[in-house]
């Protein structure tokens, strides 16, 4: 599903985010990408939908090598993968359902664009994703009466109306409260499990990761320094991926992941 062979990605300031990344990502997967501040993981992930462009290497996404898209072709590619934020990314002055109509908008022709229009069938789509992340009963609720994590869960339902095969999220409970996050996670999880989504997530809360992911990728200073299944995650494996944290100093296996996540 998502191939990375060799790839690197270098910023126009000379900083190396990414160095010769080797990686295999199959459908259906939900992976866990970890790290300190600064190893690369949104980097990572935005190399998948080209929201960057690597500078050398092969990385391809069903089959597709992205790197030679262009136009028409990228705009395809990002059809097929859906992009969740840490900030949301909505319009808080429309309801849930137009925040989750939005998502038809690149796809509209121009006269439906200008004037708003949707379809029934949209809107039928747009519904249904709505009841897939439980808040059908806010579908007419402005945006800005909503909590932290319904917010999120518009998100959500924003990208799966758009039925993608890979979910990317880039930090999506970073600013919810533990309670709430959970409730986000298990949205992640069930949709994982359900509809057999991909799911690529560069997330802060080790516990989490460990908790919900089936695999986890640790990158450290722009190199995978581990990737394998949740439950292989041991100290040392924590020790390897947050090198000069203050949790290295030693401690328990729970010492370590909480310091990793505060």
């Amino acid at each position: 599903m998502i191939e990375f062979k060799q790839v690197q990605k270098k910023y126009p300031n000379g900083l190396l985010a990414l160095k010769d990344i080797d990686l295999e990502i199959k459908q259906g997967e939900f992976v866990a990408v970890i790290g300190r501040s600064g190893a690369g993981k949104s980097t990572l992930l935005r190399c998948i939908n080209r929201m960057h462009n690597i500078t050398s290497g092969s990385l391809t996404v069903d089959g597709v090598e992205i790197s030679t898209l262009k136009g028409k072709e990228i705009r395809k590619l990002r059809r097929n993968i859906g992009m969740i934020f840490q900030s949301f990314n909505l319009v808080t002055r429309i309801s849930v359902l137009k925040n989750v109509l939005v998502g038809f908008v690149p796809d509209m022709p121009v006269w439906r664009k200008i004037l708003g229009v949707f379809t029934e069938e949209e809107k039928k789509q747009a519904l249904m994703a709505i009841d897939q992340v439980g808040i059908l009963d806010k579908a007419y609720t402005r945006v800005d009466q909503l909590s932290g994590g319904q917010q999120q869960r518009v998100a959500l339902a924003r990208t799966l109306a758009q039925h993608p095969k890979i979910i990317l999220a880039d930090e999506p409970v970073a600013s919810l409260d533990p309670v709430t996050a959970k409730q986000v996670m298990d949205d992640f999880r069930r949709i994982n499990q359900e509809l057999g989504m991909t799911v690529v997530m560069n997330i802060h809360h080790v516990e989490m990761a460990l908790a919900y992911a089936h695999r986890v990728i640790g990158l450290r200073d722009g190199e995978i320094v581990f990737d394998g299944k949740s439950e292989d995650v041991t100290d040392a494996v924590l020790h390897r991926i947050y090198k000069g944290s203050p949790e290295q100093q030693g401690g328990s296996e729970a010492h370590v992941i909480e310091a990793a996540t505060n």
